[in-house]
């Protein structure tokens, strides 16, 4: 068990590395994020020229499309809570990976409401 969920973590690093080397190389201004618990902000953030951000939930695992997004909707409030930024100024979404594709053939999830810019119900 504990050998599987050590083999498990490699592989979420070995995603989220790639993923963000990908971006990187595709001229995005990306970081990768480290905090981790109750006051995660999620694995990497894009630096948007206009002074917004996209923090990116990158997953390797098992599709759970409610819990992933309830994760990276907490994560980009912890992420602007410790920044001291405008929630409205931070995006998230959840890039989940496809098995036997690369990082540009990944699921982007996120909501409606996020996707096209609707006032929150």
């Amino acid at each position: 068990m504990a050998e599987r969920n050590r083999r498990n973590k490699r592989k979420g690093a070995d995603w989220e590395s790639e993923l963000r080397d990908g971006l990187r190389g595709d001229g995005f201004d990306v970081e990768s994020l480290r905090l981790a618990g109750a006051e995660d902000e999620g694995d990497m953030v894009i630096r948007e020229g206009d002074g917004t951000f996209l923090v990116i939930e990158a997953k390797n695992a098992k599709f759970e499309p409610g819990v992933f997004l309830g994760e990276a909707i907490k994560e980009r409030e912890n992420f602007a809570k410790h920044r001291r930024l405008d929630v409205e100024n931070v995006e998230s979404v959840v890039v989940v990976k496809r098995r036997g594709k690369n990082w540009r053939q990944a699921f982007v999830l996120t909501t409606v409401e996020d996707y096209f810019g609707l006032d929150p119900q």
